[in-house]
C-alpha cells in the first residue's frame, strides 16, 4: 500500500514538472520572431540613352552618354529622359533646363511628344535668344536620338500652351527636330539626312 502510494505521488511530481518545462518551451518559442523568407531580387535593368547638354564655350549642343532604368513604355522611358536632362551634365557642360524644373507629364502621338513643364521651365531660365534656341532643340533632339520615331515635341506649361519662353523661339507650334545645333563628333550616322539640312535662318516647324 505504502509503495502505490509513493509511486502515485511520483507519477503526480513527474507529469507536474513535465507540464512546466513544456509550457516554458512553448512560451519560449511563441517569441521567436518567424522566420523570414528570402525573397529573390530582379536584377536592374538599366538602359544607355543620350543627352544633348550646351557645350562648355556656350555655342553649341553636345551629346553625354547615361545610364537610365529601363522601364515599362515608352512614356515613361521619355520622362526619365527628361528627367536626366533636368539633373544636369556631367563635367563642363551647361545645362539646359532650369534645376527646378518639373515634368508634369509626356504624352506620345504616334510621332509627336506633347511635353507639360512646370512653370519653372520659363520662369528660372536665363532668357536669351541662343540659350532659349539652345534649350528647346536639347529637349528634342534628345527625345528623337533616342526614339527616332519621335519627329517633333510640343511644349507645354503647366498644361497649357505657350508663345516662347522669354520672348524669343517660337512655341506656339510643335517644334521638329533639328539637329544643325549639334556638333558634328555628336551626331549619329545613322539619322536622316534631312534633319541636318534645314535651309539658314528658317526653324522648323510641325504643321
Amino acid at each position: 500500500m505504502g509503495q502505490r502510494l509513493l509511486l502515485i505521488a511520483f507519477l503526480l511530481v513527474l507529469g507536474v514538472l513535465g507540464g512546466l518545462l513544456a509550457r516554458r518551451y512553448l512560451v519560449k518559442t511563441s517569441d521567436q520572431p518567424a522566420p523570414t523568407i528570402a525573397r529573390p531580387v530582379r536584377p536592374t535593368v538599366m538602359r544607355e540613352v543620350l543627352l544633348y547638354f550646351i557645350t562648355a564655350d556656350g555655342h553649341r549642343l553636345e551629346a553625354e552618354n547615361r545610364q537610365v532604368e529601363d522601364c515599362p513604355n515608352d512614356e515613361e522611358c521619355l520622362l526619365a529622359i527628361l528627367q536626366s536632362l533636368v539633373e544636369g551634365p556631367n563635367g563642363e557642360r551647361v545645362p539646359v533646363l532650369p534645376a527646378r524644373t518639373r515634368i508634369r507629364s509626356v504624352k506620345i502621338e504616334d510621332d509627336l511628344v506633347a511635353v507639360d513643364f512646370s512653370r519653372d521651365f520659363i520662369a528660372a531660365h536665363p532668357g536669351g535668344s541662343h540659350a532659349e534656341l539652345l534649350t528647346v532643340y536639347a529637349v528634342v533632339d534628345t527625345l528623337a536620338v533616342n526614339f527616332p520615331y519621335v519627329r517633333q515635341v510640343r511644349f507645354l506649361v503647366e498644361g497649357k500652351a505657350v508663345d516662347t519662353i522669354k520672348g524669343h523661339v517660337d512655341l506656339r507650334a510643335p517644334v521638329i527636330a533639328d539637329f544643325r545645333y549639334v556638333r558634328s563628333d555628336s551626331r549619329l550616322p545613322e539619322l536622316p539626312d534631312e534633319l541636318f539640312n534645314v535651309p539658314s535662318g528658317e526653324t522648323q516647324r510641325g504643321r
